[in-house]
């Protein structure tokens, strides 16, 4: 087999390990029986999944516990509407602009409340995330994005 690399948007490469993994888990996850795919979203096995992945993202990106992490289905331009449709309620939110993405998600969002642009690395053309310590949040923000 010839390896392929897609670095475009959306499905992007795996290391191969992660694939060999899922493919192991693909048919009995860790004893279950089942894959990931067969299992009830409400099941205990999967809402373990759901909880050690949500531990995980917040370990690695040092979330606080009185924010929420929203695992939400659909593509990028579905969620620019359904975010704010759901959260913002008329309010603010934070957005932060790191790429072409990100930019029209603060236009799409704009229709539904105020948008404050709180960091972009839009001068630099997308080439880094802002620094956190530079980020201007609003305390009245909704959510940040």
């Amino acid at each position: 087999m010839t390896q392929i690399y897609n670095f475009s948007a959306g499905p992007a490469v795996l290391p191969k390990p992660v694939l060999e993994r899922a493919q192991a888990e693909m048919l009995d996850w860790h004893g279950s029986g089942m894959s990931v795919m067969e299992m009830s979203h409400r099941g205990k096995e999967f809402t373990g999944i759901l909880a050690k992945t949500e531990a995980d993202l917040r370990t690695l990106l040092d979330i606080p516990q009185n924010y929420k992490v929203l695992f939400l289905q659909g593509g990028a331009i579905a969620e620019n509407a359904v975010i704010p449709m759901n959260l913002l309620n008329g309010g603010e939110a934070d957005y932060v602009v790191t790429g072409s993405w990100s930019k029209r998600s603060v236009e799409d969002a704009s229709a539904y409340g105020k948008i404050n642009v709180v960091a972009s690395s839009e001068a630099e053309n997308f080439t880094h995330v802002p620094a956190y310590s530079s980020w201007k949040l609003n305390n009245k923000a909704q959510y940040l994005y």
